[in-house]
């Protein structure tokens, strides 16, 4: 379980409410997450339903307070062995979590409803209400057959992460595992099975999400895919190098191709401090072993009491970074890749979260240290939202270009 350029007229339409006439306090046309965890109790125990007050990072009320429109919930698996019972395993897993998300739309439907298009983001927008899309994090969860990427399609999945911790039988990933059996160096970059996830995409108008991505990997993608790529939720390696960050060559590889890069709320990734990370793992092994566990785990036990006062001391004597430390990477990869190909991802409930956004409720917070750092309103709306929307549209209108060819 996890612990830590074709532009429609709707979009030019969202753009031009966001004028620079408007009030410099107005919210971006579009803001839009591409990455939020769901548990797998989701919407099936009270604590996590996401119409009620809940102890997670993202629910209907801290969206509301906080300002931010549309969201990618992610359908995310642990990486396991490459077997039938374990791809059986993560189809199932998968499984799951779509239902639990389609569970939840049809809850609230007035409150939130499923896009499965750019198009749809926006109109929902204009109608009041929130957007859920879904995102898939770990093609291992396809179970190693060409079918389920089109089964993640009709659950409405628009973009499919390649791979996570560990290396699959899609590609090698950015911080193999040892204990999976996994080499410090890959020894392949992409696999037949991998190519043929990228092709199927590419056809079915799936965005294809290298972040957790090997480098070798990433490079493979790029030349492969037919369509602009994405990195859902990866940020600067020049200024945090960390593996799971992308090279300033790789931003600029994925801009060239069209795609966009979200950068991300993950401390590690945003500025590397292992004190804090130490003390994060210590806490965690103690609350753990006073539940009588073997190993933590963040469904179970991040929301006791004990773990939530434990983080408050830690908070307190190694501070997280802020948002205008997030804010840093982002300029830096607008200043690399160019403004069109920015975007912004939190990675809540999945081990995201930094000062100042530590949940979605605090959203304008972030809005806010974009404007100190001099970004125009209408660079704004292309990083919280526009850019990710104008790429989704070119993925989507190459697909049924082809399928009309």
């Amino acid at each position: 379980m996890k612990t830590f350029g074709l532009l429609g007229s709707g979009i030019a339409l969202a753009f031009a409410l966001g004028s620079p006439a408007a009030s410099a306090q107005q919210d971006p046309p579009i803001t839009l997450d591409t990455h939020v965890d769901i548990p797998f109790a989701y919407m099936r125990e009270p604590r996590f339903d996401f119409g009620k007050q809940t102890p997670l990072q993202v629910d209907l009320d801290k969206m509301r307070r906080g300002g931010l429109d549309a969201v990618f919930f992610i359908v995310y698996v642990d990486q396991g062995p490459l077997t039938p019972e374990g791809w059986a395993h993560a189809v199932a897993q998968a499984k799951q979590k779509y239902d639990d998300i389609d569970l939840m739309v049809k809850t609230y439907p007035d409150q939130i409803r499923l896009a499965t298009t750019s198009d749809q983001v926006l109109a929902n927008k204009k109608a009041g209400r929130l957007s859920a899309m879904i995102g898939v994090e770990n093609g291992y969860s396809l179970g190693h057959d060409i079918k389920n990427l089109d089964i993640a399609y009709k659950h409405g999945a628009r973009y499919v992460g390649l791979a996570h911790m560990g290396n699959n039988d899609l590609c090698s990933s950015s911080t193999p595992e040892a204990a999976l059996g996994d080499t410090p160096l890959p020894e392949y970059s992409i696999t037949e099975f991998g190519r043929s996830v990228v092709k199927r995409a590419n056809q079915l108008g799936i965005m294809v999400d290298v972040s957790h991505s090997s480098d070798a990997c990433v490079r493979e993608v790029l030349a492969l895919s037919t369509s602009p790529v994405i990195a859902s939720h990866s940020s600067s390696r020049a200024l945090d190098a960390h593996p799971r960050n992308l090279s300033d060559e790789l931003l600029r590889a994925i801009a060239a191709k069209g795609g966009v890069i979200q950068a991300v709320a993950v401390q590690d990734f945003i500025r590397l401090d292992p004190a804090r990370e130490l003390a994060i793992k210590a806490l965690q092994a103690q609350v753990a072993k006073q539940a009588g566990d073997k190993s933590f785990d963040s469904e179970k036990h991040e929301y006791l009491p004990a773990y939530v006062e434990g983080m408050k001391r830690i908070d307190a004597a190694l501070p997280p970074p802020n948002v205008d430390d997030f804010v840093a990477h982002i300029k830096h990869m607008v200043e690399v890749a160019g403004i069109d190909h920015v975007g912004i991802a939190s990675d809540f409930d999945g081990g995201g979260g930094i000062a100042g956004w530590s949940d979605t409720s605090q959203t304008r917070n972030l809005t806010a240290a974009l404007r100190r750092a001099g970004f125009s309103e209408a660079d704004i709306a292309k990083i919280w939202g526009g850019n990710l929307l104008r790429v989704w549209g070119e993925v989507t209108q190459r697909a049924t270009a082809n399928r009309a060819g």
